[in-house]
């Protein structure tokens, strides 16, 4: 007797949902960390899986980058996960702690700092070689300075410039990168302290602003190729503490700081063409100790500083158009930080000081959204530090203060 032509079929779909009702079935899957207590239990949704371990957990994981699936039942994956690692890793000490340094990364990679105060002002400068992480010493300086400024010149050399050690100074010096040496170069005009120092488009260098028992508006520039000063155009606005940026377009862009009437909202354009600056468009928050930072897109992300109290507002200046516009907060307040663009475009804020004291957080500034993300904390609170972008792509901070001096460094992998 032949067969009905749907048994077949009718076998198949009862076979099928045995099948489906064993794989749904609920099954634990446990983890050898957790003492192989269930952690989750599988479900018909490799997607229901993710989504159910990644809202039970309080921390972040991340997911393996690649699913192993059984063969006989539905998706699977692998346990266990692991966490997102801590950005920042200690490095080598400084020699001597110390704050109200600088720091320049030299052409051949390594990282210079000079100066600074422990006390006492210091003459000492030490390099840090990214490729052994460790510090060594190097010449100290003639003149023991800090709130000075040390651009890297054209050649590879560092200028050295003014600074405090208990009086204004308008010494120079030239530290040759081949050799380890220092030698004095002719003395600026004017001494001054927590001034700008910004290496322009033709090798000259242009300083702005700073104090020297007033306040100082008067600008100098210094031509490596003749060891010479001589005085170009003056600010519009007394000022100190301010930032200083080198646009794409080759001008120099100053914002806020202390003035005559307190602290600005001013900013201003040099343009090394005519020797001359001229007003550009107001900051929306007055601000001094504050951080400027040119974006890939050539806009200057400001961020942060100090009015009548620490600030955790940024804003954007379009050279375009000569305005500001407001962007994203930070998730803190923060004066006295710094701020460093990584190889993908972020900008890495880090340490400071708010109403609380010194800061050990660190943030990140997206400029393709206008939204900053809290990254891992730094091991050790810390103001008046340095930061360096090696060629290595890592972010090295050095020094500073907290309770005291410090001589600690840290790395933080972008």
């Amino acid at each position: 007797m032949k067969k009905h032509p749907h048994t077949k079929v009718s076998n198949v779909r009862r076979r099928k949902r045995r099948s489906t009702q064993r794989v749904s079935k609920v099954v634990p899957i446990t983890d050898k960390q957790h003492n192989s207590k269930p952690i989750i239990q599988r479900t018909s949704s490799l997607n229901d899986q993710k989504q159910s371990i990644l809202s039970t957990q309080n921390h972040q994981w991340t997911l393996p980058n690649t699913l192993k699936y059984h063969p006989n039942i539905t998706e699977a994956f692998q346990f266990p996960f692991e966490k997102e690692i801590n950005r920042w890793s200690n490095t080598d000490s400084l020699d001597i702690a110390r704050y109200n340094h600088a720091a320049s990364r030299l052409t051949n990679g390594k990282v210079l700092v000079t100066g600074g105060i422990n006390v006492l002002s210091l003459n000492g400068a030490v390099l840090y070689d990214p490729s052994t992480g460790l510090w060594t010493a190097t010449g100290n300086m003639n003149d023991a300075r800090r709130y000075h400024t040390a651009p890297v010149l054209a050649d590879g050399n560092v200028l050295v410039i003014g600074g405090y050690n208990s009086m204004e100074l308008n010494t120079v010096e030239l530290y040759n990168i081949s050799t380890g040496l220092w030698t004095v170069t002719r003395n600026m005009t004017y001494a001054r302290y927590a001034h700008t120092a910004s290496v322009l488009t033709n090798g000259q260098v242009l300083v702005t602003g700073g104090l020297s028992g007033i306040f100082v508006n008067v600008s100098e520039l210094y031509d490596p190729s003749i060891g010479a000063w001589t005085i170009t155009g003056s600010l519009n606005y007394y000022r100190y503490t301010h930032t200083a940026s080198v646009l794409t377009n080759g001008k120099v862009l100053v914002t806020g700081g202390y003035g005559n009437s307190g602290v600005l909202n001013s900013a201003e354009l040099y343009d090394p063409s005519v020797g001359i600056w001229v007003t550009t468009g107001n900051l929306n928050y007055a601000r001094a100790y504050h951080t400027a930072t040119v974006l890939t897109s050539g806009k200057v992300l400001v961020t942060g500083g100090f009015d009548t109290s620490y600030l955790n507002n940024a804003e954007l200046y379009d050279p375009s158009t000569g305005l500001w516009s407001v962007t994203g907060n930070m998730s803190y307040v923060r004066g006295y930080h710094t701020a460093s663009i990584l190889t993908n475009g972020k900008v890495l804020v880090a340490g400071g000081t708010s109403i609380t004291g010194a800061l050990n957080s660190a943030e990140l500034y997206d400029a393709s959204t206008g939204v900053w993300t809290t990254t891992a904390n730094m091991s050790y609170a810390r103001t008046y530090h340095t930061a360096s972008v090696l060629t290595n792509g890592k972010a090295l901070v050095t020094g500073g203060a907290s309770v005291a001096a410090l001589n600690s460094s840290e790395l933080y992998q972008a």
